[in-house]
């Protein structure tokens, strides 16, 4: 069985549609890529950030990061990700297995808890090929709060497998209340943090974009369609994605609460 060396990745884009030069917007006096990077940086054997852009560059290397720099051209966050893979691997000359870890760079409060459920699966079955998390939605969660379609949902396998990701409800409680889906069964959020063996990585980076994926827009879905195992370990910790200036409002009033 491999011992396995882990590289996580945090992916920076600063062109975004909902909310331009987002890696760079301050939370609490700190860039939100700062926060991540601290954050992972903890866990992991190398931790990088991984970006297309110069100021994104500038600023990890104000604060002391670790960034490489990538092409312009990648279609997702998985493909930046392997770019920066073999950059690092080449880099560091690191000839064990490895296992890529990609970091959301929106994910300022992303929990070291979290980080080693990802990794402890791994170890706990060494040929896992990719992993990700859910967190349970509560059991007084509304129906608005489990349909939000931002909110990917999961159905895990009894394996702890992922069987499907989809931004509608699922399961659909056939004859009962929309209110009271949430209280007669355990729906699953995606926890956007994902794991992969670098040959797995290597191969799902050639697929081409399915059916499925484009109508769900969730590239994980490429991968269930071409018959790859996603394994699922769950966490209870919350955390606060930063998609528009909105959503940073809601995460400056959150980390005021932590200090």
């Amino acid at each position: 069985m491999p011992t396995y060396k882990y590289i996580a990745i945090i992916p920076a884009r600063y062109a975004s549609t909902r909310f331009p030069a987002k890696p760079l917007a301050l939370l609490g006096g700190k860039p939100i890529i700062q926060h991540v990077f601290e954050r992972t940086a903890t866990a992991f054997d190398y931790t990088y950030v991984a970006t297309d852009d110069e100021r994104i560059e500038k600023a990890v290397l104000s604060f002391g990061g670790n960034v490489i720099m990538t092409g312009t051209h990648h279609r997702s966050g998985t493909d930046r990700c392997y770019e920066a893979y073999q950059k690092i691997v080449e880099k560091h000359h690191i000839t064990d297995s490895v296992v890529v870890v990609n970091v959301q760079g929106d994910e300022p409060f992303i929990d070291a808890t979290q980080l080693q459920t990802i990794k402890s699966i791994f170890t706990e079955d060494p040929n896992t090929q990719i992993a990700t998390l859910v967190k349970p939605y509560p059991k007084d969660a509304t129906f608005e709060a489990i349909s939000n379609p931002n909110s990917p949902k999961v159905i895990v396998s009894k394996q702890n497998e992922a069987l499907y990701f989809s931004r509608s409800v699922i399961p659909y409680l056939r004859g009962v209340e929309k209110e009271e889906w949430a209280s007669h069964h355990t729906y699953f959020k995606h926890i956007g943090l994902y794991a992969y063996r670098a040959d797995i990585l290597k191969e799902i980076t050639s697929l081409s974009p399915s059916l499925l994926e484009t109508s769900e827009s969730l590239e994980q879905l490429r991968w269930l369609d071409n018959g790859y195992h996603i394994k699922v370990g769950q966490t209870d910790v919350e955390t606060i994605g930063i998609d528009t200036p909105e959503d940073l409002e809601r995460a400056q009033e959150y980390f005021q609460k932590l200090q």
